[in-house]
């Protein structure tokens, strides 16, 4: 367990100060890359990423490091998930589209595992110098204060976050009928601002699903979890777990395990 969460919190700050602040809106084209068909990367979350992992490695020597875009060159650096040793999970700029077009939705996510098993987890997010954490059994903080889930209410007063042909899919199964459905579906392009808002309730429940990538969600399935919500991967209907192996699945979060349910039954 990472002993001095505000250690952590201060090195995610200082390097978005000096790496990934600075080129926000002044980006040049050739600072752009493309990855992959819809996924951008730049100069920043390159930069970010390095001064990231050699802080952390002073913070916790001797830890392995995961990060996306080191990951994305090199896949087997995913095999350190398999084994008992600790790994800081690195995603330096979450949403890297949104901060690329210039727009305040991104963030920097940053995980402790051990044994497969996040203890720790942190979202930043930049824009608002708002940072949110969680340790296993230690609960869920944000700027300080611990924050848990009250009662959600019914599904069909809830907000969450769904892919566009997914939330159209729910929509054309249950037609003219709309009084059962979520009263608001949104989809930011940043899956830590998402968590980030689940924590705050400003989202009430969440579905993601392909190769869920551990740097999207290792933290922030724990900082879900210890604020009081109910997550489950929908084919196995068991917890996630990072592994190595980015097979494809669903993960729904959701306010407890009775929604869960009734939105995974929704959804299905």
């Amino acid at each position: 367990m990472i002993t001095d969460p505000e250690a952590v919190g201060k090195l995610i700050r200082e390097v978005t100060a000096a790496e990934i602040l600075p080129r926000f809106r002044n980006l040049t084209a050739d600072e752009i890359s493309k990855k992959s068909a819809g996924d951008v990367v730049t100069v920043a979350d390159i930069a970010a990423e390095a001064a990231l992992a050699a802080g952390l490695s002073e913070i916790m020597p001797g830890a392995h490091i995961v990060g996306e875009e080191a990951a994305e060159n090199s896949p087997e650096s995913l095999n350190v998930l398999a084994g008992d040793d600790p790994v800081w999970i690195i995603d330096p700029v979450d949403g890297t589209q949104n901060f690329a077009d210039g727009k305040d939705c991104f963030a920097v996510i940053v995980a402790w595992v051990e044994g497969g098993l996040t203890t720790a987890g942190w979202i930043y997010e930049p824009v608002s110098d708002a940072m949110v954490w969680a340790g296993k059994g230690r609960g869920t903080w944000i700027d300080g204060k611990q924050v848990k889930y009250a009662d959600a209410g019914p599904i069909n007063t809830l907000r969450g976050s769904l892919k566009d042909h997914i939330a159209e899919r729910m929509r054309r199964k249950h037609g003219a009928d709309k009084s059962n459905l979520p009263a608001d579906i949104v989809r930011y392009r940043c899956v830590g601002a998402e968590y980030a808002d689940l924590a705050r309730c400003n989202l009430h429940f969440a579905r993601y699903g392909g190769r869920l990538k551990p740097w999207d969600h290792a933290a922030g399935v724990l900082i879900h979890d210890e604020a009081g919500g109910f997550s489950a991967v929908c084919e196995t209907q068991k917890p996630y777990q990072v592994t190595p192996d980015l097979e494809q699945q669903t993960l729904l979060m959701a306010p407890s395990d009775d929604s869960w349910r009734q939105l995974n039954n929704l959804l299905a």
